[in-house]
């Protein structure tokens, strides 16, 4: 039976009903397909694939090319999944209309049904000119990885009062310029608790506890691929980074001890081809 997308009404439904939103991140066609397999609510193509596919320290340098490249990719993968198109560094920063001209550039070229940003009440403007375009646009703020600088590195953010308080004015400035929802990351989940219910839209947690709508989480982390380091909130449901070295392994001894490939693994010429084929020779 074949899988239907979502809708921003139909999230918006289950924030109303209590019903969780789960959603993972993927970067390429393979683990698209596998994601709408698995029955994700929506996917992220986020500029995460900065670490998890070229092997950069943060997502400071990703570009908009390769965010388009690799969210068209997804969208081929999950036709009938809700995909967000995730805003790289200065793609909305230096200007409104650089903002609208990106944002369109994600439903132009890519087929995506929604962008993410990041930040607060700085960047309201940007949010209410994309979604004054006709686009859907998530806020996203706590810890923000392309401002990560400013943040003094990965770190959890509202862990005081008065940092709470500056959060909750965020969300409420991201909802009033029109946003359709909000990510919270890596903040405590008493805080995110309050935000949900402050918030008439719905918001989403990465690392921010249990009382968010619903939970996003790194595809590459889930599946134990990525290596370099594992934040806290982080739950691993497999180490397929260990075993593709496993198979890896194997293979190069098959192949050094000769035991591969094996004749099952070749195509034979017809019978009695080979024989003509040496009389051509001679």
């Amino acid at each position: 039976m074949k899988k239907k997308k979502l809708t921003r009404w139909d999230l918006q439904n289950k924030k109303q009903a209590g019903e969780k939103v789960v959603w993972i991140t993927a970067y390429d066609y393979w683990n698209a397909t596998f994601a709408e397999a698995a029955g994700m609510d929506m996917i992220l193509v986020g500029d995460s694939l900065g670490m998890c596919v070229y092997g950069y320290e943060g997502t400071v340098p990703v570009t908009m090319d390769q965010c388009i490249v690799h969210s068209e990719a997804v969208r081929r993968g999950a036709a009938n999944t809700f995909i967000i198109g995730d805003m790289p560094f200065l793609s909305y920063q230096v200007s409104v209309p650089d903002a609208v001209r990106n944002a369109g550039r994600f439903h132009k070229e890519a087929g995506v049904d929604a962008i993410k940003l990041e930040g607060g009440k700085r960047v309201c403007p940007q949010i209410q000119a994309i979604a004054d375009g006709g686009m859907l646009v998530m806020g996203h703020i706590g810890l923000t990885p392309q401002s990560s600088g400013q943040l003094g590195g990965f770190k959890a953010q509202g862990r005081t009062a008065e940092a709470a308080a500056e959060l909750i004015a965020d969300a409420k400035s991201i909802q009033d310029a029109g946003a359709f929802a909000l990510l919270v990351e890596a903040v405590p989940p008493e805080v995110c608790g309050i935000i949900r219910d402050t918030l008439t839209i719905p918001v989403y947690s990465i690392g921010a506890g249990i009382e968010a709508d619903g939970q996003l989480m790194i595809s590459a982390d889930v599946a134990g691929v990525f290596q370099a380091f594992t934040p806290k909130f982080v739950k691993k449901y497999e180490n397929l980074g260990e075993k593709t070295i496993q198979a890896f392994s194997a293979y190069r001894k098959d192949v050094l001890d000769g035991s591969f490939p094996a004749p099952e693994h070749t195509y034979k010429m017809k019978e009695g081809e080979l024989d003509k084929l040496k009389t051509l020779l001679k």
